[in-house]
């Protein structure tokens, strides 16, 4: 166990104001792994002055030299891409291999796009007799959450950079130790003091005091959609701009004509990938009456192959929730074909991978978000009724559509209330926009779309 001290800010490792830690915990073992100072408001209030006071320079530095950072920045994270994932693996629990391979490696390869972008992007243009400045919008308040620690802090940090922003980052609090890794590298990478900054602290404290500071001038959170309502109601209170990216509750609609063992199979890993903790992930599976069972089978298969493959969920609350949802499930009258609510293992934040079956849309599993390794599977009638099922919730953030012909899948995707969809399997592209529609949140995640996140417009006329 390593206690951990002092918060990054202005350039340095400081003290923190108060005295008070956060445990971290080993959600495999239950073991303290660790302790980072519990952030106050006025460790929040120190590191938004550096931020705000470091702005002007970084703002008027050439984009290409800003480019120049983050691509040093990439390369720090290359060479400590082993350290990452061994961080995230105890912190969060996920399997070593999708550590390195997806939490190591999808944050290289997004700064990686962000350094490319920041060189090349049009930050003025002309339209008629005018000229057109993208400018940064100010300083930035990152609040994280734990599903992805690393990705989610270069998915804020990055356009941020690139944009000339500076930023404050206020971790989730169950994986903070990764974050505190990324702040070496940001120090290594020699971005100037006070571009970045790191408070960890609770929620609730460093978090509201993070999106209630005057001097941030737009907060950038991700997480669940009741905590994003209130941070858009404090920032509506001062004018200030959000990026919100919350809750989903994506469909996998498999239409007739496709091959179906594939969709079933791929929509399973998509469900335990993370051990269920992705906002995005295919929770709802829609089938076609006519293959409803043979599609019920071959996902109890699937998920049964799970067993001692996933990781646990991120702490006890987190796995007592799930399990509650599973209860739930059978309560209101679902089918349970895999999994169930008994604890797989003695020690440790473990649940089974769980399929339902003869689920309906009014069930409150088919509605909420669970965040775990939880499958609904539902029967539709014919295609006018799977997309009512599919946009029948209060989140659009993402699904998948399968179909033989992949103009028939586009077809549907369009009409699709969600801001993402993944056409026969279709793979993860760092630059194309992640967001949601209606209560999935507000604004735009990756590539271009990302980086406009951050930039206020400014036209001159002549």
């Amino acid at each position: 166990m390593k206690a951990h001290d002092g918060m990054y800010i202005d350039g340095a490792w400081r003290p923190a104001a108060g005295q008070d830690v956060i445990e971290v915990v080993n959600p495999v073992d239950e073991q303290v792994i660790g302790t980072v100072p519990a952030g106050t408001a006025a460790d929040v209030d120190t590191a938004v002055r550096a931020a705000r006071a470091a702005l002007p320079d970084w703002a008027a530095t050439p984009p290409a030299e800003r480019a120049a950072r983050l691509g040093a920045l990439r390369e720090v994270l290359v060479a400590r891409a082993d350290e990452i994932a061994g961080t995230v693996t105890a912190e969060l629990g996920s399997p070593l291999k999708f550590s390195q391979a997806v939490h190591a490696g999808v944050p290289i390869a997004v700064a990686g796009s962000y350094a490319e972008l920041a060189a090349t992007y049009a930050f003025e243009e002309k339209t008629g007799n005018s000229v057109v400045h993208h400018e940064p919008i100010g300083v930035v308040a990152a609040i994280t959450p734990w599903n992805y620690p690393l990705h989610q802090i270069v998915a804020k940090v990055a356009p941020a950079l690139a944009a000339g922003c500076t930023v404050v980052v206020k971790p989730a609090e169950d994986t903070p130790l990764v974050a505190r890794l990324f702040a070496g590298a940001v120090h290594e990478a020699g971005l100037p003091a006070g571009v970045f900054n790191l408070v960890t602290g609770l929620g609730p404290v460093a978090g509201q005091a993070l999106a209630e500071h005057p001097g941030v001038d737009l907060v950038s959170f991700t997480g669940s959609t009741a905590v994003g309502r209130q941070i858009a109601a404090i920032a509506a209170g001062q004018v200030k701009k959000v990026a919100l990216e919350l809750g989903g509750k994506s469909a996998n609609v498999i239409l007739p004509s496709a091959d179906l063992a594939k969709a079933v199979n791929v929509g399973v890993a998509n469900v335990m990938s993370n051990s269920g903790q992705t906002c995005s992930a295919w929770t709802r599976m829609l089938v076609h009456r006519d293959r409803y069972d043979k599609a019920v089978g071959l996902a109890a298969e699937a998920a049964a192959k799970y067993g001692d493959r996933i990781g646990p969920v991120v702490n006890a609350k987190q796995r007592d929730r799930v399990r509650g949802y599973i209860e739930q499930g059978v309560a209101e009258g679902a089918r349970l074909v895999a999994g169930g609510p008994e604890a797989p293992r003695e020690t440790g934040y473990f649940v089974s991978p769980t399929v339902f079956a003869d689920v309906t849309e009014d069930m409150t599993i088919a509605q909420e978000e669970i965040f775990g390794p939880v499958l609904s599977i539902l029967r539709y009638e014919d295609e006018e009724d799977a997309l009512r099922i599919a946009n029948g919730t209060v989140y659009g953030l993402a699904g998948a559509v399968w179909a033989g012909d992949e103009a028939a899948a586009v077809a549907f995707a369009r009409r699709m209330e969600t801001g993402q969809v993944d056409i026969n399997g279709g793979r993860f592209n760092p630059l194309a926009p992640f967001g949601g529609y209606k209560q999935s949140g507000v604004g735009r995640e990756l590539g271009v779309h990302g980086l406009a996140e951050y930039l206020q417009t400014k036209s001159l006329q002549f």
